[in-house]
């Protein structure tokens, strides 16, 4: 592991030497920024605070095709992505990696799904530390940092007209031997640089969740009405669900014009109607109270119970875009002072 540096103005030329990755980026499409396929460099920016789509859509597309096949023949055509295809992810927050790390859990869980992990197994995280974490960030409560190396095979600091570079693993170590024409060995100055900005993010951030008690308690307030304080306003467009780095909700669905067929799986969510219907036309979860418990059940009870990880890692996307201004830490503490109340009068 080793540490490095280059000149900021050089982004271009670093990018442009990753020869032999598939790189994905953050790039700037009018206010949106998400992680894309690097085909000009200039478009890539380190100028961000969090992309507003998170970079799951690399190792799970929203729309994917599984297999396509021949109505009336029997053999079909997969189209699993292959292990051997080296990808690299530029400019990663380390929230955004830890998320990968809490989503292969369950792509893992008792099958390992091929979609998944040849993406995740074939690709390469050069992280990015949040120097201005967002208002509201709560990373640290879920195990992450601003700055964390979890994860990560490499880490950059954006130390404005340098940027520092340290390497994680093997496969950092390996970016960066391919970036030998490009990168310089970095000094104290960097490193303390880096430190510096690593601390002074950590103390930006102001909100936080004591998780403790959480999973084990929350199923004890199914039936309490302190839900309704929060699903009342929702709107149920899902929003919260689809920019969350740790949702993997999907469907499934055949698709046929004449006798070509595909069958493609797709992002869903918790948060439509339709999601829990069952065949039978019962839906277990009629009411936006329901899916707004099972949302918040599933990332802090259900989840942790199963994989033994708090399926969130704090980056605030959903409460940033809700558009009726949800709070996921409101609803975790009314759920503690619920518990609290409930306990009392016991």
């Amino acid at each position: 592991m080793a540490d490095y540096r280059f000149a900021k103005e050089k982004l271009a030329d670093v990018l442009s030497g990753l020869t032999d990755y598939k790189v994905f980026a953050p790039t700037v499409t009018g206010d949106v920024v998400r992680f894309l396929e690097v085909a000009d460099p200039a478009q890539v920016s380190l100028d961000y605070t969090n992309s507003n789509v998170p970079p799951k859509e690399l190792m799970f597309p929203e729309t994917e095709t599984l297999f396509r096949y021949r109505l009336g023949q029997n053999e079909f055509d997969a189209t699993v992505p292959s292990p051997e295809e080296k990808r690299l992810i530029f400019g990663i927050r380390p929230c955004d990696a830890q998320a990968y790390s809490i989503v292969e859990r369950l792509y893992r869980w008792d099958f390992n799904d091929p979609y998944f992990v040849n993406r995740r197994e074939g690709a390469t995280l050069v992280g990015l530390a949040c120097a201005d974490p967002c208002a509201n960030c709560f990373c640290p409560s879920v195990g992450g940092g601003p700055a964390s190396e979890k994860y990560l095979d490499a880490i950059m600091f954006d130390l404005g007209d340098t940027v520092y570079l340290k390497t994680i693993t093997d496969r950092g170590d390996a970016v960066a031997k391919a970036l030998s024409s490009v990168l310089e060995p970095a000094g104290d100055s960097e490193k303390k640089a880096a430190e510096k900005q690593a601390d002074d993010a950590l103390s930006k951030i102001q909100r936080s969740i004591d998780t403790a008690g959480i999973p084990e308690k929350l199923p004890s307030l199914y039936d309490h009405p302190f839900w309704e304080q929060f699903s009342d306003r929702c709107l149920g467009c899902g929003i919260c669900t689809f920019l969350c780095p740790t949702c993997h909700c999907f469907d499934i669905q055949d698709e046929c014009e004449a006798f070509d067929g595909r069958r493609a799986r797709m992002w869903d969510t918790c948060m439509f109607a339709e999601y829990s219907v069952h065949a039978s036309g019962h839906n277990p979860r009629p009411t936006r109270k329901e899916r707004t418990r099972n949302r918040i059940d599933h990332k802090y009870s259900y989840f942790p119970t199963k994989f033994d990880v708090i399926a969130c890692v704090g980056c605030g996307r959903c409460i940033n875009y809700c558009p009726v201004n949800i709070d996921i830490l409101d609803i975790l503490e009314k759920s503690k002072e619920a518990q609290v109340k409930e306990e009392k009068t016991a």
